[in-house]
């Protein structure tokens, strides 16, 4: 899924210019009301320069988990987005492999039939049960929060193809783990998405993966305890977001995704340097009502972010044979806040796999150094004998 959030140029020319022209406009915005509170704080406030570079690093920051609430919404809270796979906490089963049409999410392979549960963990925790999958079928389970971390994973290589009964747990949960839990998971937002991944060895064998799939089950807590619910969750007003609303409103959608997601220490500079702006959880950043001289730097500096994202992905890994190998996909530790990683992973494949369950190589060159251009030929892709990729499951190209 490209985000589409780039600010053009012109746009931000045009703010140039006219900064130079009026100066600020609105006095009391948004930027301005922080800054004020820095003051009466005995902090300096930021200036136009440092607002700037605070918008920079926290679009790099928040590009991720603004992907991830779009995502979100489209799967689990619009009905009628053309992408919608079940409310929360239920599970969507797809008896098919992804086409082009499944545009929300970047580079879905056409090998593991997906299903999908969006898991609000605010209320209770949520039960994922395996059934039994054969032992040369491969299945994962793939655990992410909000923030695109990976939680953990279920399936052929982290936990054998054996039933099971495995609980996902909100940050804030303090219970008791039910009997015959073989793993709980934690995860660090109260919003999270389990990617089930089911291989499909050829197109007869279809029926099968739907075998499977419908033994996949999603329960909260108390249900899979056998018990009424121990309250439900406040509803939640989800803001509408498409490609032209994030544009100018995407530290309103951080602002409001921040707040299922309690910071982690690796997160705690970041997070000042974005209140210093008036960006944060339970806080409203409004784009369009700020000075002129703030939206231009504020503009400025996401500009600058999305090249710096850009950057970083075409310099991802190194190059092998050819192809472009890289590891992007990981967990909090894995990343050790480096958001610029973070940002061009979900950028490049959001929801991709840790090195330890799949690899991606990405190849765009011919063995020439020509740009690949199917108007313009046909390419073979040859092996030597005896040396197909070497694997546990499958591998494929996807083009």
């Amino acid at each position: 899924m490209k985000a589409q959030i780039s600010i053009g140029t012109k746009w931000i020319v045009l703010f140039a210019a006219t900064i130079m022209i009026v100066g600020c406009g609105n006095k009391n915005d948004t930027v301005t009301q922080a800054e004020k509170k820095d003051i009466s704080a005995g902090v300096p406030a930021p200036s136009i320069e440092e607002t700037k570079a605070i918008a920079e690093e926290g679009f790099i920051y928040g590009l991720p988990i603004v992907m991830n609430y779009a995502v979100h919404y489209e799967y689990f809270v619009d009905r009628n987005s053309g992408q919608f796979k079940a409310p929360f906490n239920e599970i969507a089963n797809e008896h098919r492999v992804f086409t082009y049409q499944d545009t929300r999410v970047i580079s879905p392979n056409s090998d593991t039939p997906y299903s999908a549960v969006g898991m609000d963990l605010r209320a209770e925790p949520l039960v994922l049960s395996v059934p039994a999958v054969e032992k040369k079928r491969y299945y994962s389970v793939q655990l992410v929060d909000s923030n695109t971390f990976i939680i953990g994973y279920i399936g052929s290589r982290a936990t054998g193809n054996d039933a099971g009964d495995y609980m996902v747990a909100g940050p804030d949960w303090q219970g008791e783990t039910p009997a015959g839990i073989k793993k709980v998971f934690r995860s660090d937002s109260q919003f999270a998405m389990a990617i089930f991944r089911t291989q499909l060895f050829n197109p007869q064998d279809m029926p099968n993966v739907i075998k499977v799939q419908s033994g996949y089950k999603a329960r909260p807590r108390s249900a899979y305890l056998g018990k009424p619910a121990t309250g439900a969750a406040p509803a939640i007003n989800f803001p509408k977001i498409n490609k032209e609303l994030v544009k100018t409103n995407f530290f309103e959608y951080l602002d409001f995704a921040l707040q299922f997601a309690p910071a982690g220490p690796d997160e705690k500079t970041i997070r000042d340097k974005l209140a210093r702006i008036g960006i944060g959880a339970g806080k409203t950043f409004n784009f369009k009502d700020l000075s002129v001289e703030h939206k231009a730097a504020v503009g400025l500096g996401m500009k600058q972010g999305e090249n710096k994202v850009d950057e970083k992905i075409a310099n991802l890994g190194k190059d092998i044979n050819g192809w472009r190998v890289s590891a992007a996909f990981g967990d909090r530790e894995f990343y050790k806040g480096d958001w610029l990683l973070r940002a061009a992973a979900a950028k490049a494949g959001i929801y991709g796999n840790s090195a330890e369950e799949a690899m991606y190589p990405l190849g765009r060159k011919d063995a020439s150094g020509q740009l690949l251009d199917g108007s313009k030929h046909n390419y073979t892709l040859t092996f030597a004998k005896g040396q197909l990729p070497p694997v546990n499951a499958f591998w494929s190209v996807t083009m």
